[in-house]
């Protein structure tokens, strides 16, 4: 699983909620570029991924990702402030949605649905 984020705190939450009960290896990413760098490299079948970021924008890494043969299968799952962005990320193939803020809850019975078809 690729957590990316701006944010050390979203991330870090993020990881403390998963770290031990998804079943996944964690991995994070600061930014777009980052994302896509660690995305070549493990090819995680989760990602999330926030829209607003530094360096290149969650929307911009989403195409870049859903352009790649070799993350065709991945999920992914868009970090949104509210639903401005999302006719944007579902054109450019986002998987679902997860508003912030989040509740670990509210992450943990979305990962828990999700994990079931990955």
């Amino acid at each position: 699983m690729l957590i990316v984020d701006d944010d050390r705190f979203i991330r870090k939450l993020i990881t403390t909620t998963l770290e031990d009960v998804s079943g996944f290896s964690l991995l994070e990413a600061e930014d777009g570029r980052a994302a896509i760098e660690a995305a070549l490299e493990f090819r995680p079948r989760l990602v999330f991924l926030d829209v607003d970021m530094p360096r290149l924008d969650g929307i911009s890494t989403l195409r870049e990702l859903r352009a790649m043969d070799s993350l065709s299968d991945t999920t992914i799952v868009m970090l949104t402030a509210g639903h401005e962005h999302e006719a944007d990320a579902r054109e450019a193939g986002a998987d679902e949605f997860l508003t912030k803020p989040f509740s670990p809850l509210d992450l943990l019975r979305l990962v828990e649905d999700l994990a079931q078809s990955l």
